[in-house]
């Protein structure tokens, strides 16, 4: 049986999470995903550019992704990389070059998509929506140039461990309140909450996890929140650390 073991390979000279990042500990990748969502109202919503809660493909599709820029023509040239995993649960990720129709499609086919951003020197100057049949399942907002979405689905072989979550809040009006939660599913299975927080106007939670979480390969994660009142602004990020599970 092999075992991936979290064995520093420079002893004490360089810190262990220094190596993961610098991939220097064999099977181990570390993820640090980040969201926000501007406009938290009294519906429960996903903490990502879009709003609402976020809907998941069915199956692997392909991804166009559209500028909406008053002149498409603009973009032409603008590469975007999209990130995620394809049918299996097996990371993949593909850049594609905004037509002068300013939109441009993928030949990878996703069953989730992580992440997006602007991987050329050409900044759109449009949002870019990236959709199938309708659905957004992610969009890079003007000037941002990279995707603020809230979760990740564990890829298929790993375990991840979630160790650090912070969720934060703003609000011009008083006297309001935020519940925030991070939820998994599993595969098969239904979302249910990991960890809940209830925070007023301009709070911040932030959680340091001395012993983390262990969450299972295919495994969706995000962050939600629901405003007592409207027009809340909430961040919210999480890091994990994800192993390769045990071979025979």
């Amino acid at each position: 049986m092999t075992v991936y073991r979290s064995i520093s390979q420079v002893g004490t000279f360089e810190p262990f999470e220094l190596q993961v990042a610098r991939s220097q500990i064999f099977e181990h990748k570390n993820v640090f995903k980040f969201g926000f969502n501007p406009d938290v109202n009294g519906t429960e919503e996903t903490i990502w550019d879009v709003g609402g809660i976020y809907a998941y493909p069915g199956s692997a599709v392909a991804m166009t992704v559209t500028t909406d820029a008053g002149t498409p023509a603009n973009d032409n040239g603008v590469q975007v990389l999209v990130s995620g995993l394809d049918a299996d649960y097996n990371e993949v990720s593909e850049e594609v070059t905004l037509a002068g129709s300013g939109t441009a499609t993928t030949t990878q086919t996703f069953l989730r998509v992580n992440r997006a951003y602007v991987s050329g020197s050409q900044a759109p100057t449009g949002n870019l929506n990236i959709t199938n049949g309708g659905t957004t399942y992610a969009r890079i907002t003007l000037g941002e140039n990279q995707t603020l979405m809230a979760l990740w689905t564990v890829p298929a072989g790993y375990t991840a461990f979630l160790d650090h979550v912070n969720i934060a809040t703003g609000t011009t009006n008083a006297n309001q309140y935020v519940t925030a939660q991070i939820v998994q599913r599993q595969l098969g299975g239904v979302f249910r909450v990991m960890m809940k927080q209830t925070l007023g106007s301009g709070g911040v939670a932030d959680f340091l996890l001395r012993y983390p979480i262990s969450v299972p390969e295919k495994t969706d994660l995000e962050v939600r929140a629901i405003s007592s009142g409207s027009n809340n602004l909430i961040s919210a990020n999480f890091s994990m650390i994800y192993i390769k599970n045990e071979t025979d």
